[in-house]
């Protein structure tokens, strides 16, 4: 025992004990905010949509985060799976999305700021209306430098976001491992999906 700690252990013995509680209430605290500051923050996602515009937010915030030196995990599971495979192509769909704004990519300034609110019975309506706001939605993205979602999902494997694919919605669907990505960092079902979860700083549902 060295100086500074006997002369420690002298004041604690003189200390009351509301007084002692105060001192280790105090270390405790001070121990936990050095651990939460040294602490790699980590974020988990589950993946269930895979249209176009449902595509971005977790490609966007995974990327982010890794870029920000997060460990980062995306959990896809049934439509969401779709974003993980080699054949990615995702649409615009109007269901779930009632009066859904339209910007058109093209014309005077003015014209592309107009929003054409269109009815959702309407759209879902028309026939082709799908692939018509898909080349839309991505002509927009295009004239404002988005990236695509092909490059948001390379930005992820790049910045080692896991990819984590549900096995239960391949079989589901009748599809196999083969039609994925090889990036996919693993199969897995719901235990493991909770088990990343539990342990994650922010847990988003998109």
């Amino acid at each position: 025992m060295n100086a500074a700690e006997e002369i420690n252990g002298q004041a604690l013995a003189g200390m009351s004990s509301e007084a002692l509680n105060a001192w280790f209430d105090k270390r405790l605290a001070e121990s936990m905010a050095a651990a939460d500051e040294n602490k790699t923050p980590r974020l988990s996602i589950m993946v269930t949509k895979g249209t176009l515009d449902w595509a971005y937010p977790p490609f966007i915030l995974g990327a982010t985060a890794a870029a920000m030196g997060w460990e980062t995990s995306l959990f896809f599971t049934f439509y969401g799976l779709a974003l993980l495979k080699k054949d990615l192509s995702p649409h615009i769909s109007p269901l779930g999305n009632p009066a859904m704004p339209m910007k058109m990519p093209f014309g005077p300034q003015w014209f592309q700021n107009v929003e054409w609110n269109m009815p959702n019975v309407l759209m879902a309506g028309i026939p082709g209306f799908e692939s018509v706001a898909t080349s839309l939605m991505k002509q927009t993205m295009k004239n404002k430098g988005v990236a695509t979602i092909p490059e948001l999902r390379e930005l992820c494997i790049e910045a080692d976001v896991k990819l984590v694919a549900c096995q239960m919605t391949v079989d589901l669907f009748g599809w196999k491992q083969e039609d994925f990505i090889p990036e996919v960092s693993e199969w897995a079902g719901a235990a493991s999906y909770l088990t990343a979860a539990k342990g994650a700083d922010i847990t988003l549902f998109i």
